[in-house]
């Protein structure tokens, strides 16, 4: 079946004309200038931390309107291509504009995906903690595949992590592994993989060979920045400190580095163990802390904690996604019917596909509540 290109690209230049709207380029613009003035200032590196806002800032916006202006000439140069094509009724021509054709949609939808993430924290890096719910080892070694799906996806992407808390099971896999993706957006792409999430297959820990059904669940808050306004008093933090351990309960130091910080009115803890130094620990512990009870303050304001976390249990019933191996392979996701068959792809960090279906699916959610 020909494809037809001017339908093709008419909704390519309608899509664009939509984020462009979005996105405002004149006040992007505007912004640009300003930022290039304060970058400009001879004592912008006399606070380094203030610097490099401006400096990322930067970056980020040109990087922004580059993608936007980039893919309006993409458009502009496929249409020169049919044109020749078709004039000539050259085959190979047209079929190089297929193929142009094909990428520009993933490239023009990816970019609109991003229009749809404007919520409060959605510019926001984020903090992910995994833990494994019902199913024994295999729920704990689910939760550790979990952990290397979403640290490949973030590889894939060129996106800075760091693991901040480990706690490993007994036999095998995590208890909880608590980790920060650090690259603006994160947590507006990440939200959408917050909830329990279930795996199907035959137990590689199981001496007969039967299917296991276990689950874990994701928790993806933004982390706190320092101009957030979240003060603690001391008298409500409860600070234990303890020896890191390694895989099955192997200490791995011989100082009480490790930090446990429980909030006392909310019963909110984290665990910090992956710094060298208890100090490091107990700092690292307080920014998590502060990011969590950032957005529980957040979501008691505004009456949105199922949109934002969600109360999630990690059981059966509560499942946001199915991850089957056995009898058949396939992925789903139970919200938005997306679906795929190579779980391998998967489990290696191949979740763009989600993620994007995921963000449209919450947008829609939020159209159809005001």
């Amino acid at each position: 079946m020909a494809v037809d290109f001017p339908n093709e690209i008419k909704n390519l230049r309608t899509t664009m004309a939509s984020v462009r709207e979005v996105l405002d380029l004149e006040k992007l613009k505007k912004q640009i200038v300003d930022l290039e003035e304060q970058s400009a200032a001879p004592d912008l590196w006399d606070d380094p931390d203030a610097a490099q806002k401006i400096t990322s800032a930067l970056s980020r916006a040109n990087a922004e309107k580059d993608r936007v202006e980039n893919m309006d000439a993409a458009i502009d140069d496929l249409e020169v291509l049919v044109e020749m094509g078709t004039e000539e009724n050259d085959a190979d021509t047209l079929a190089e504009a297929e193929r142009e054709l094909k990428k520009l949609q993933k490239a023009v939808g990816e970019l609109e995906v991003r229009t749809l993430l404007n919520g409060e924290f959605d510019e926001r890096e984020a903090v992910v903690t995994i833990r494994a719910g019902a199913g024994g080892v295999d729920a704990a070694d689910f939760a550790e595949m979990l952990m290397r799906m979403y640290l490949r996806w973030a590889e894939r992407h060129g996106y800075p992590t760091k693991v901040m808390d480990t706690s490993y099971a007994e036999e095998a896999g995590l208890k909880s592994v608590t980790f920060e993706v650090n690259v603006p957006y994160a947590f507006g792409n990440l939200s959408v993989e917050a909830g329990t999430h279930r795996l199907v297959r035959i137990s590689p820990f199981d001496n007969q060979g039967r299917r296991q059904t276990s689950f874990a669940a994701v928790e993806v808050v933004p982390l706190i920045e320092t101009t957030d306004t979240i003060e603690i008093p001391e008298n409500e933090l409860k600070i234990d400190v303890f020896r890191s351990s390694g895989p099955g309960g192997q200490s791995v130091n011989t100082t009480d580095s490790a930090v446990r910080m429980t909030h006392i009115p909310t019963g909110t803890v984290v665990s910090m163990q992956n710094e060298k130094s208890q100090i490091q620990n107990r700092a690292a512990a307080l920014r998590v802390m502060q990011s969590r009870l950032l957005l529980l303050k957040k979501q008691e304001e505004d009456a949105q904690k199922k949109e934002l976390a969600g109360d999630i249990k990690a059981s059966w019933g509560d499942q946001m996604r199915s991850y089957v191996l056995h009898p058949y392979q396939m992925v789903k996701d139970l919200r938005t019917e997306y679906e795929v068959g190579n779980t391998s792809g998967v489990f290696d960090g191949d979740i763009d596909g989600f993620m994007e279906a995921g963000i449209r699916w919450k947008r829609a959610a939020a159209r159809g509540a005001e």
